[in-house]
């Protein structure tokens, strides 16, 4: 008899099972080829594939199959397909006179209709993976490595610990055959998902497990995590007061749940999901990859096609009455869930945190301070698997907290103790910034940071060069400690300069000799020269700095005279496009060899 694999026969391992029955087996170049290129791409199937025709190299060799190429391979395996690679199989299979041997349904089907024989194996019975030897009732989560022994959490959130659970270190041989079989098994269990599958990294969803197979050069080593839920509560579990149920019931629609990993967010985020489920609400999810154990009746969506803007599309047309995000990470889910939001869906995201107020300053930076009231009104934060804290959020017009003038009333956002109804932070536009300002701390020193900073700021414009300290000493007086140059710009002539910066901030303010600081503080704030090169292209001009700048606000200045202000990223750069209007005046400054500075 004669076989002719596809691509879904070898991944699935079941090549060798049908071959040592007797038969010769005939694989097509281009399936080869795809297996290279996902091998190539760090994918999972590419090795577990390869793997498989190894297995039927050494059996050839042994004499208990006969084993052959057949074709050739295609010319750019960049745009090498699966379907592509289908179809070279099944053409092989009617031109040898042999029959299609796949784990694909559909490959099946089209091979039947152009009349090629077909062997179709399909896994009816869910078989246990290999892994699931290592879980018992406590285990949260494994990690296998090469060259290590096996590792297990073993408790509750909270109250866990990390423990080996093998003697035996595990070779890198072991680890792949766990691998393999993992790939192999979701491909054909219908409670499985191939969630996601890269470069170096690839997560399957297999029942109840979530598990991450990630190998180099992403990491050092071959490496396996599985995490199972091992609790599943409802929300009277959790022996919620009266008020909150409440609030759940009538007020709460944009709610975020935060929490360090491994807290209880998600399982918390179940049952308010069953919750709303069982009060004949429409409820859905968004998760990448899916691991909320929730009920039937609760639908679980994915990124369509890797985008989850394209899934909120999707749901806006369902229209549930309450979705769940999980996990809110980027900004591309934080704009979702706000998009949701607004529209009038109910949304539940889950964010990591290490406090409650950090899950609104993420949102913070990606939305405008008018609306954060309106996209997030609840804040839960979880803790060793219980509520350790909840936040209401309402938008009002006042003067902030530690401020006396009225006019300098404006937008605040007010971040209450839900259950006290204490006003623990506020948030508001001060200068050119949007800020959370502690209440507790406003009280004491009101707004010291932000006034100094916008101080500074101010008079940078006017006097760019100045060595200068800045200091609030109480809530309506401010001092300014700059070198003798440059006092006589800051105050302006008649002190009409001082006089413009004193109606806009609120305060009064008085200049004094920088001589007059401590040494050390002095010094301080006598460096303020940053170093840099210039990078340039045609598109764009870049600035280098230290690294230690990243995340730092620096000033650029041309021949002494200020230009714009920018925040050094991550990688200690800051790009300016040639076509902006700052763009323009930096090249015009290049090409005439005029001095280009750059302070902090």
């Amino acid at each position: 008899m004669l076989i002719v694999p596809d691509h879904s026969a070898l991944v699935a391992g079941v090549v060798k099972k049908v071959a040592e029955k007797g038969a010769e087996v005939v694989i097509p170049i281009s399936v080869i080829a795809l297996l290279e290129k996902e091998m190539r791409e760090n994918k999972a199937e590419g090795f577990v594939g390869m793997r498989e025709i190894n297995y039927l190299r050494e059996m050839d060799a042994q004499g208990k199959v006969s084993m052959r190429f057949s074709g050739t391979k295609p010319r750019d395996l960049r745009f090498l397909s699966k379907d592509e690679a289908d179809w070279d199989a099944r053409e092989t299979a009617r031109i040898e006179g042999g029959a299609l041997l796949t784990c694909d349904e559909i490959n099946a089907r089209v091979a039947e209709a152009m009349g090629v024989e077909v062997i179709f194996i399909k896994e009816e019975e869910r078989e246990k993976l290999s892994i699931e030897k290592f879980f018992d009732r406590e285990t949260m989560s494994i990690h296998i490595k090469e060259g290590l022994r096996v590792f297990a959490k073993k408790g509750t959130p909270g109250k866990w610990r990390f423990e080996a659970i093998t003697e035996k270190r595990m070779k890198r041989e072991d680890v792949e055959e766990i691998a393999r079989e993992i790939v192999e098994k979701a491909e054909h269990n219908p409670n499985a998902f191939l969630e996601i599958d890269k470069k170096g990294a690839t997560v399957v969803q297999y029942e109840n497990y979530r598990i991450v197979i990630t190998r180099p050069p992403f990491s050092k080593g071959i490496e396996i995590t599985a995490v199972r839920p091992i609790v599943k509560l409802s929300l009277e579990d959790y022996h919620l007061p009266e008020q909150l149920m409440k609030r759940f019931e009538e007020r709460a629609e944009g709610i975020v749940i935060a929490g360090a990993p491994g807290a209880g967010k998600t399982t918390f985020a179940q049952a308010l999901a069953e919750f709303y489920a069982k009060k004949g609400k429409i409820v859905k999810t968004i998760e990448h990859p899916r691991d909320l154990n929730v009920m039937w009746e609760i639908t679980q969506y994915g990124h369509l096609e890797g985008d989850p803007e394209a899934t909120g599309e999707v749901l806006l047309l369902v229209r549930p009455d309450f979705t769940v995000y999980d996990e809110l990470r980027t900004t591309r889910d934080f704009e979702v869930y706000a998009d949701m939001r607004l529209a009038g869906v109910g949304m539940i995201g889950v964010t990591h945190a290490s406090r409650a107020i950090d899950a609104i300053q993420r949102f913070l930076r990606r939305l405008d301070l008018g609306v954060i009231p309106q996209v997030v009104d609840t804040v839960i934060f979880i803790e060793g698997g219980k509520i350790n804290k909840v936040y209401e959020l309402e938008m009002v017009v006042k003067v902030p907290s530690g401020m006396t003038e009225a006019d300098l009333a404006r937008p605040v956002v007010e971040v209450r103790d839900f259950f006290t109804k204490k006003v623990e932070y506020e948030i508001y536009a001060y200068g050119e910034e949007t800020t959370i300002v502690p209440v507790k701390e406003v009280e004491r020193s009101p707004v010291r940071e932000l006034a100094e900073r916008e101080i500074k700021r101010a008079v940078r414009r006017v006097a760019p060069g100045a060595a200068l300290e800045v200091k609030v000493v109480g809530d309506k007086s401010a001092v300014i400690y700059a070198d003798e140059d440059s006092i006589p710009h800051i105050i302006g002539k008649k002190g009409k300069t001082i006089e413009e910066l004193e109606k806009k901030l609120g305060i009064s303010i008085s200049v004094r000799s920088i001589e007059e600081l401590p040494r050390e503080e002095r010094r301080e704030a006598e460096k303020i020269k940053v170093e840099f090169d210039i990078g340039e292209n045609k598109n764009t001009i870049t600035f280098f700095f230290d690294r230690e700048l990243a995340g730092r606000q620096v000033d650029f200045y041309i021949d002494g005279e200020y230009l714009f202000s920018a925040v050094v990223s991550r990688k200690g750069k800051v790009k300016v496009g040639k076509s902006t209007e700052i763009g323009k005046e930096l090249v015009k400054a290049l090409n005439k060899g005029k001095r280009i500075e750059v302070r902090v």
